[in-house]
């Protein structure tokens, strides 16, 4: 019987050389857009539309636009490089120009500007130090952001009180009332919906059952049927001779339409944490409250941001959806504008949709950006 012959290596494999770091423009260039031919023939295809469009609508929106005029006769001359059709100009910045202030305020009087000037002021002075991670006195700046602010703006954009005249929420519009009715939404959904997430993973029957059909029951229509139902049939289950103010009634709908949503991205959240962190927590002797408010949902907030902020951001853009009741935000009152006699020109409409369309992505590209960032720093794994 021949004898088995066993190798066994006596010394170690030589190390190799670390992967060499290319940081060069032209490594980088094949690294992410030539890295293979279909990644080649995309990048091909993109440089071309590029190459092809850009130009005119640089031409249009910059070049050719109409910056300063008083009137529609501004914005109906022709292009002097004939690129654009006769009778037309290039972007009528000049009709934005005119309506900017109706664009942010609405019909809101000119003589009480100065208060939802305030009110933007103390905003992003709070806001911003909300947001910084490394900012003192979170819990104090919470308490003003949230409680405090809310309830001052209402009473100085409001009026009626500390001798300030009063101005109707019918007076309202513009991105005012995009970023009110979006901000209560935001403080309002956010809570509303952990706590449905939790009431429809309860133990108790009828907590969960009013859970699921409040969820499912809202996500089964769209916003505009919420806001019609807020609109028009609330005042109905209301006492002769008590109504709620049209503007009170957007803010129901839109935090209520939000919350199930929300309830649902936090609930995923909720499932994906692993069964041993409910029991480890229970190991500890931790009560309910406790459990979630410490163990469980800090976890599951932090696997849900994308979900959380992709919801803000589509509440963000459904504010134009107020129209239906009648409340024109930013977009609603940009279309309103196109039936003045003194702006109409062909590219008046096109112009005023493309100001309000870059409005609307500056907030939603702040809010994407915010949460790329809240992502990185909240990540503990080791594959970022």
């Amino acid at each position: 019987m021949a004898e088995s012959i066993t190798y066994v290596r006596d010394r170690f494999i030589d190390a190799e050389k670390p992967p060499a770091s290319d940081s060069s423009v032209i490594a980088w260039l094949h690294r992410n857009l030539f890295a293979s031919v279909t990644d080649s023939a995309m990048t091909i295809v993109a440089i071309l539309a590029i190459v092809w469009y850009l130009p005119a609508a640089i031409n249009w929106l910059f070049v050719s636009a109409v910056w300063t005029g008083a009137d529609r006769t501004a914005c109906l001359t022709t292009d002097q490089g004939g690129q654009l059709p006769a009778g037309w100009s290039g972007a009528c910045w000049a009709y934005v120009n005119d309506r900017f202030v109706q664009f942010m305020f609405g019909s809101y009087p000119r003589g009480e500007l100065w208060r939802p000037l305030l009110v933007v002021v103390m905003f992003v002075g709070l806001l911003i130090p909300f947001l910084m991670p490394k900012a003192p006195r979170k819990g104090l700046n919470a308490l003003l952001l949230l409680i405090v602010f809310p309830i001052v703006s209402f009473f100085l954009l409001l009026g009626g009180t500390f001798g300030l005249r009063h101005v109707e929420t019918s007076l309202w519009g513009g991105l005012m009332v995009t970023l009110i009715i979006s901000f209560v939404g935001i403080v309002v959904s956010l809570p509303a919906g952990i706590l449905l997430a939790l009431g429809r993973r309860s133990q108790m029957p009828i907590m969960k059952t009013a859970c699921i059909v409040f969820i499912e029951l809202i996500r089964g229509v769209p916003l505009i049927t919420v806001l019609f139902m807020a609109s028009v049939l609330l005042p109905l289950f209301l006492e002769p001779g008590n109504n709620i103010d049209k503007f009170l009634r957007a803010l129901i709908g839109v935090s209520i339409f939000a919350s199930a949503y929300m309830a649902e991205v936090i609930r995923g959240g909720l499932q994906a944490i692993p069964k041993g962190q409910y029991e480890a927590a229970d190991a500890l002797g931790l009560n309910y409250f406790h459990k979630m408010t410490f163990v469980v949902l800090p976890q599951a907030i932090k696997l849900v941001i994308p979900g959380i902020v992709n919801t803000f951001i589509g509440m963000f853009k459904d504010t134009s959806l107020v129209t239906i009741i009648s409340m024109y935000d930013l977009l609603g009152i940009v279309k309103a504008s196109f039936g003045d006699s003194g702006w109409i020109t062909p590219v008046t409409p096109l112009t005023g949709l493309i100001f309000a369309g870059f409005v609307f992505w500056i907030f939603c590209f702040g809010m994407s950006r915010y949460s790329a960032f809240v992502e990185r720093r909240l990540d503990t794994s080791h594959t970022r």
